[in-house]
């Protein structure tokens, strides 16, 4: 193994995931809290014993155990963890003044471990930074930062577009739901045609001739909607309108957990027609970013890097 570093060298995100790789007493573990693939922990605790020169977690056994090197380094790295927020706050280097602020156009609801863990570390790393966050829809989104040449958004879009700087985050699961008092729940599973002549709950903006949101294309790919029952702008309204019967519509498979446990509503599954939309991370293509835009970017292309399955 290579010499041990300077602590300058070393990576934080690998020292955190040992951490709780040492918690847990396990990589699966570990694994479940990051909501990560446990061979990308594994590849995360090589990499650092790499970079620490040492060997961290004995390997082979069938009982979780701790080098006696290894325990040392997790109590001191337990303790540095533990103290970030301390040593930010108590700095004399107030660099991160400069930033001021940053602010992040969203779609609504989006639920995103790779999205949490980006805010969560931002704000760590420059507490003095204020955070904003505005709810818009993608078609907003890159309108504003296609107008003003300037501003950062994470948007729903089915492919990259020109004008615009595209980064692809992550995949995220959709599926055609119908309300408790519809004919179709329970059903196991549909077929495309069923669901043809179904009344339809859109979004607005997939109704309107916007056309950058998914979920038209989607629906258009399984020949729904051609009577449209309802329509919202709001994630939250949609779900509303589905749950009270108003008609079927297509959301996020993670917006709507908690509704489909306690069996309001109900997946309508599509054998062969699997449904996803691509998750960006969008801003101007030849406009500047501020210093707070540019570590946010920074920062989102660094955790894709060492957690590659994060979504």
């Amino acid at each position: 193994m290579p010499n041990r570093p300077a602590v300058a060298d070393l990576n934080w995100n690998l020292l955190r995931t040992f951490c709780l790789i040492a918690e847990e007493e396990s990589l699966t573990g570990a694994a479940r809290r990051l909501n990560m693939s446990q061979p990308s922990v594994s590849l995360a605790l090589q990499r650092l014993e790499e970079q620490l020169g040492c060997q961290l977690v004995f390997r082979g056994s069938r009982h979780f155990a701790l080098t006696l090197r290894g325990e040392r380094i997790y109590q001191e790295c337990a303790e540095i963890l533990r103290g970030v927020d301390r040593i930010a706050a108590m700095s004399e280097d107030r660099q991160d003044e400069e930033f001021g602020s940053l602010t992040v156009s969203i779609i609504s609801r989006l639920r995103s471990p790779l999205i949490d863990e980006a805010i969560r570390l931002f704000h760590q790393r420059y507490p003095s930074t204020s955070i904003r966050i505005e709810v818009r829809n993608s078609l907003e989104t890159v309108r504003q930062i296609t107008n003003d040449k300037q501003g950062v958004g994470i948007c729903l879009l089915p492919k990259p577009l020109p004008g615009v700087e595209c980064r692809q985050l992550f995949r995220e699961a959709f599926a055609v739901f119908c309300g408790a008092e519809h004919p179709l729940y329970g059903r196991e599973e549909v077929t495309p045609r069923e669901l043809a002549q179904e009344p339809f709950v859109a979004f607005s903006c997939a109704t309107e001739g916007m056309g950058l949101e998914p979920m038209a294309m989607l629906r258009d790919g399984l020949g729904m909607g051609r009577r449209i029952s309802g329509s919202s702008h709001d994630l939250g309204e949609i779900r509303r309108m589905i749950i009270a019967g108003v008609g079927i519509g297509i959301l996020p498979v993670d917006s709507v957990t908690q509704e489909a446990e306690a069996g309001q509503i109900w997946p309508l599954r599509l054998p062969d027609h699997p449904l996803g939309a691509d998750v960006f991370l969008v801003f101007a293509e030849n406009g500047p970013l501020t210093a707070a835009e540019r570590k946010f970017v920074d920062l989102l292309a660094e955790l894709q890097q060492l957690y590659p399955d994060m979504n």
